[in-house]
């Protein structure tokens, strides 16, 4: 049995979580030694590569950065964020330098990189720097030009944040290195889509398990959506995450166009959120892009026990900062008729 294990289960809770709150201000010291060093090189800072999921990169790692290259006056020519899928205009106005991880390796070698990772890690999360990500940074600040550059790894941000997911400091934790701000929103122009829409993304998750309830669920929701005005479904067909969700053919869906290059899909997801009305889907990470956007959000689940209450609350915490409380809905499978055809109701 590890130290830490054996100091978990013999040390009462209260000494426990005031140690942790101790360590976290040290390590809030130590980060911002590291900034500042940072900043005092002159070199280039590289941000990422983030490879996680949306919902992660949106509530904390996005403003990580932003409260970063607030903390070390870091002009934005001075970052350059390395990321998926077209995120660039998330991490604006802060970062002025952007590449993405699809323009070096395909959707099927991403999918592999990431079940390797959480073969080899134990989770997900990116704790710890991997050969795979060792050699996209290097080959991708290769491309941008960018000769000595500094690492910043999304196991930098993981450290700071790990005292609030643990539940040993309240959300104020996090705001004190995050800033958050709404997201510009793109053009949409060559998607040519209805004035007034309601964007749409079921997926199966822990809280929205693939069950046939579910399934039957999110047919029935998009047909009485689609009864009542114009969808659009956010379905890619890549599979490169746990997001990609099921295609639902209904009559008045309308869905994105076959061949979305992968290194813009959740650019283009992102500018279809931006310009809907409301969103409606599965509660998850990509359910926060909508109040992000300022939009409203519905969000369903059928299974309480399979999201956690920190990141929800730490969500709700941060649209209230910027002017969308109240834009994350979240309601139970259960009452979903009902909520549903009050979101056709009310049209624009």
């Amino acid at each position: 049995m590890g130290v830490r294990a054996l100091l978990r289960r013999t040390l009462p809770r209260w000494v426990r979580v005031q140690a942790s709150a101790a360590f976290a201000h040290a390590d809030s010291a130590r980060l911002d030694k590291e900034l500042a060093a940072m900043a005092a090189s002159g070199h280039t800072i590289v941000a990422g590569p983030w490879l996680g999921e949306v919902g992660f990169e949106l509530l904390y790692w996005v403003p990580f950065l932003a409260w970063v290259a607030d903390r070390a006056s870091l002009p934005p020519e001075r970052l350059l964020v390395i990321s998926r899928g077209g995120t660039a205009g998330w991490y604006a106005p802060f970062a002025g330098r952007y590449a993405d991880v699809f323009e070096h390796v395909s959707p099927d070698a991403f999918r592999a990189a990431h079940d390797a990772r959480v073969a080899e890690i134990g989770e997900q999360k990116q704790t710890r720097v991997t050969d795979f990500e060792r050699g996209l940074v290097e080959t991708l600040a290769g491309r941008a030009g960018v000769g000595r550059w500094t690492l910043l790894h999304p196991s930098r941000m993981y450290q700071s944040f790990n005292p609030y997911w643990w539940g040993h400091l309240p959300p104020g934790w996090v705001h004190r290195h995050a800033i958050y701000r709404p997201l510009a929103g793109a053009r949409t122009d060559a998607l040519r889509l209805p004035p007034s829409y309601v964007a749409a993304k079921f997926y199966f998750n822990d809280c929205f398990p693939p069950t046939e309830a579910n399934r039957a669920f999110t047919r029935e929701a998009l047909a009485r959506l689609a009864r009542s005005g114009p969808v659009v479904a956010l379905s890619t067909g890549l599979n490169i995450d746990d997001h990609h969700g099921e295609r639902v053919d209904e009559d008045g869906v309308r869905h994105l166009p076959e061949g979305i290059d992968p290194a813009r899909n959740l650019a283009v997801q992102s500018a279809v959120v931006a310009g809907a009305r409301a969103f409606v889907g599965t509660y998850g990470g990509f359910s926060y892009l909508a109040p992000f956007h300022l939009v409203p959000a519905y969000a369903f689940y059928s299974d309480p026990a399979g999201f956690s209450p920190r990141h929800l609350a730490m969500a709700r915490s941060a649209f209230e900062r910027i002017g969308a409380a109240g834009l994350l809905r979240l309601h139970a499978v259960t009452e979903g008729a009902a909520v549903v055809d009050g979101i056709g109701a009310a049209r624009d």
